[in-house]
């Protein structure tokens, strides 16, 4: 295999994203986030991380950290909640809040215990509140107790937006709400619901704790409960990583990550551009990986498009598109290894071992045209948002054997590691 001229293998945390070629450092990447953030570390313990530094992220399956960890990127959110992690100011039914009782998916002992009364009827917390119009995501940690069963949901003022389930094993329902649930270790679970309400209106977010059949009436023993901890509420179509308030509303804010290499890293004539990749969701927006001049005219790029779960190869020059191929995934969020190959009258789009698109006609750049490489695609526009395992430049157009290579994976195991599946 040859060398690459650039390659990016997340490895550590700072003020850039740094690549391990070239070696004299021109190869990383400018990075920005204006507010601190938090992180899955090593230890597979959420941690906050200063706005001066990026995110090293490590994956996280049926709660273990597995594999090497990815740069993570994330737009701007904001969790709406005064108090993710205080709940002693939150209105309670037939519920007792018990602070610092478990130890948190932070390493803490920071776990709030929701413990029912013996009084018959619901048993919940809930805090009453204005909601904006829109699309918006609920999440919140969750760990069973000496129970296990409980309803998670935002109340518009007409509809409740939820997710019920039981948290001894991940289990998940809902009747009218996009809902997701993500093991983060300890027997800790984070549950969410993402629902649209048409209107500003009063309403409430509630956890409740339920019988076996997830219905309210019923009588407690005054002992059993479960744990909570990291109530999220946010605008947008996904939950995002945690964001701790402590207050007031708290904003994480957008990540950038620009200008990579020089004229002299990027072959105009051939070259292949590789990443293992992947959205934070399929939420109808485009996220884009490009080498180019600083526009949209002369461009390499890899794109995940509006239409759910696609992902573009597109090539353009001074006269026009070049190359453009658009393959389906399995899931977005799920990594994939993708490479695009360009040379005059050889073009080509590789996705996971396999070669999914080719050209044989087209030029490509005049001289001293691609100088740098960026998380867009290529003005500033359709930042990508999401997961990075690596990315690779290669300044000579790679063989069919090295390209198949280059992007599939040693072994059944390494595959579904890398994709995060359970194999059973």
């Amino acid at each position: 295999m040859a060398k690459p001229n650039l390659a990016l293998i997340p490895a550590a945390q700072g003020t850039k994203l740094y690549s391990v070629l070239p070696s004299d450092g021109s190869g990383d990447f400018d990075y920005t986030r204006g507010s601190s953030a938090t992180r899955i570390n090593a230890q597979g313990l959420i941690e906050s991380v200063a706005n001066t530094s990026s995110r090293l992220n490590y994956p996280l399956l049926d709660g273990k950290v597995v594999g090497c960890p990815h740069h993570l990127l994330e737009p701007q959110r904001t969790n709406l909640l005064t108090h993710s992690e205080d709940f002693s100011g939150y209105s309670s039914t037939n519920l007792n809040i018990i602070s610092n009782q478990n130890i948190s998916p932070s390493g803490v002992l920071n776990g709030t215990f929701l413990r029912p009364t013996t009084t018959n009827g619901g048993h919940q917390i809930y805090k009453n509140t204005s909601l904006t119009a829109g699309t918006n995501t609920l999440s919140v940690f969750i760990k069973a107790g000496n129970y296990s069963k409980f309803r998670l949901y935002f109340y518009d003022g007409t509809t409740a937006h939820e997710v019920y389930g039981d948290s001894l094993n991940g289990t998940i329902h809902s009747t009218n709400s996009t809902v997701k649930v993500e093991s983060y270790g300890n027997d800790w679970y984070r549950y969410s619901v993402t629902a649209t309400n048409a209107s500003t209106s009063v309403g409430n977010y509630t956890i409740r704790v339920t019988n076996e059949s997830y219905q309210d009436n019923w009588a407690a023993n005054g002992v059993d409960g479960l744990y909570i901890f990291g109530l999220q509420f946010e605008a947008g179509s996904y939950p995002t990583s945690y964001i701790k308030s402590s207050g007031s509303a708290t904003t994480r804010l957008a990540e950038t990550a620009t200008g990579s290499g020089s004229a002299a890293t990027f072959n105009d004539s051939e070259g292949c551009l590789m990443a293992e990749i992947s959205a934070l969701a399929n939420d109808g927006t485009f996220r884009s990986l490009t080498i180019s001049d600083g526009t949209v005219t002369n461009r390499v790029m890899f794109s995940y498009l509006s239409t759910s779960n696609s992902l573009r190869a597109y090539i353009r020059n001074a006269s026009g598109e070049v190359f453009s191929f658009t393959s389906g995934v399995t899931d977005s969020t799920t990594m994939v290894k993708t490479a695009i190959k360009y040379k005059e009258n050889d073009f080509q789009f590789w996705v996971n071992g396999i070669k999914v698109g080719t050209d044989t006609s087209g030029t490509t750049f005049s001289s001293n045209t691609l100088d740098n490489l960026m998380f867009d695609k290529g003005d500033g526009g359709d930042k990508f948002y999401g997961k990075t395992k690596q990315v690779q430049y290669f300044d000579t157009a790679l063989t069919d054997t090295q390209l198949e290579e280059l992007t599939s994976w040693d072994s059944f195991s390494d595959m579904a590691e890398g994709q995060l599946y359970t194999i059973e």
